[in-house]
């Protein structure tokens, strides 16, 4: 039996504009997931400095965990474009329900290693405060992995068929509900007592829930034929364990590249709390921005996938070679921003003078790296476009873990260089990488 027909056709124009099409929403959906961490960050904050400080490191390993599964699961999106390229409809319907199975398989373990929240924070040295807050958060919020995740298998796919508009619906609709929810269980209404740290945790699990439901009821005419009937070969493991193993190195890579910056930030703590909390102000400011880039990546992905499985190398050269200089001239455009404006920038994102300063000064060094930064993660996206998971695992471990982070600590502590000499390092860890 065939599925029913999916189009993967590109829009009619350019191959900028057709990419441009394609970025352009999957950027809002970036932006919509950014705002849902956001609004519970600067709600929390208002409760107390421990709620605030506790959200932060029950949503590290939160955030730690899923972004894990989410690399696992980054390789639909080019399985399966590379099956509508080929017009192959099974592949394509084989493919969007071994990623739903997968998404629970993932799912399930990461949500056993967040049940051991408190040793995980203890064994750290948080402060004890903290550590209490922190696992209630966890405890609520680490329920939410599943959802997230099976959120990310129907977006991975539909992104490969080009459909963005059910996506970028179910995640604004999700940030309004998460903002009232936020609001009526952080600070208590509608006779619900204040439940705090609590209140955000719940939000965040009703949230990522709805998400997925929204995702799936929105996206239904078109997802129907391709989840019924759920076909027994979907669930054996002969079929689920190469697209596992394809998407491992990728989980591995948004690991260890979480992992040097979230190192970072404690690597920083060494030196001193304004230190932390100007690399802190920097990073936010570079993940903002980084996030152009990556929706042009996950463009790149789709569309390199496609030409790829109609066995048009040509267009897939082409389409390569427009991603990777649109990410470089944007990130240069950010960069040059981040030259010219650091200490209005910084202001956005703390008022306190001394941190303004210091952040000004990692802020310039941000915009050096900004282009770099636009190429590796393009270049990423192009490689899973042409199926290889493996190259951007290598490059990462060796961009940050051997040539970055180690300079910086040199840089750092044993030339007296503090914050500005750590963040030299990922400047060369970004160019490596690059």
């Amino acid at each position: 039996m065939t599925a029913a027909p999916v189009t993967g056709e590109a829009p009619a124009g350019s191959e900028l504009r057709s990419l441009v099409r394609l970025a352009a929403p999957i950027l809002l959906v970036q932006l919509g997931q950014f705002a849902m961490a956001f609004v519970d960050a600067a709600m929390v904050g208002r409760v107390s400095k421990e709620a605030l400080a506790a959200v932060a490191l029950g949503n590290l390993l939160v955030w730690g965990l899923f972004v894990f599964g989410q690399g696992v699961l980054a390789v639909l999106d080019s399985r399966v474009a590379h099956a509508i390229g080929r017009g192959d409809g099974d592949d394509v319907r084989a493919h969007v329900q071994m990623g739903l199975v997968l998404s629970v398989l993932v799912a399930l373990p990461l949500m056993a290693i967040g049940a051991f929240a408190g040793p995980l924070f203890r064994a750290l040295d948080q402060p004890a405060d903290v550590v209490p807050l922190a696992v209630d958060y966890a405890t609520w919020a680490v329920p939410s992995l599943l959802p997230a995740l099976m959120f990310v298998a129907l977006r991975q796919s539909l992104q490969a068929m080009t459909t963005i508009r059910p996506i970028v619906a179910a995640v604004l609709l999700t940030n309004l509900l998460n903002f009232a929810l936020d609001r009526v269980l952080i600070f208590g209404d509608f006779g619900l007592p204040a439940m705090g740290v609590e209140g955000a945790a719940i939000a965040t699990l009703a949230s990522r829930i709805a998400m997925t439901v929204l995702l799936a009821w929105f996206a239904w005419p078109l997802l129907r034929p391709l989840v019924r009937p759920f076909a027994r070969s979907s669930l054996r493991s002969r079929a689920l364990a190469p697209l596992f193993l394809a998407g491992l190195p990728v989980g591995c890579q948004y690991a260890l590249e979480l992992g040097a910056f979230s190192g970072s930030t404690v690597f920083l703590g060494w030196i001193g709390s304004e230190a932390q909390a100007a690399h802190t102000v920097a990073l936010k400011l570079a993940t903002a921005s980084f996030m152009v880039p990556l929706a042009v990546s996950l463009a790149a992905a789709v569309r390199v996938g496609h030409a790829m499985g109609r066995g048009d190398h040509a267009a897939a050269r082409r389409s390569a070679r427009t991603a990777i200089a649109t990410g470089a001239v944007l990130m240069a455009g950010f960069g040059l921003t981040f030259l010219v404006m650091p200490a209005v920038l910084a202001r956005t994102v703390t008022d306190v003078q001394a941190v303004v300063v210091a952040a000004a000064t990692l802020t310039m060094i941000a915009g050096v790296f900004q282009i770099f930064d636009g190429i590796q993660v393009v270049c990423v996206g192009v490689l899973r476009g042409l199926g290889d998971t493996r190259t951007p695992f290598y490059v990462n471990v060796f961009g940050f873990w051997v040539a970055g982070i180690p300079l910086g600590l040199v840089l750092a502590f044993e030339f007296g260089l503090g914050a500005p000499g750590f963040w030299w390092g990922l400047v060369l860890g970004l160019a490596q990488a690059a």
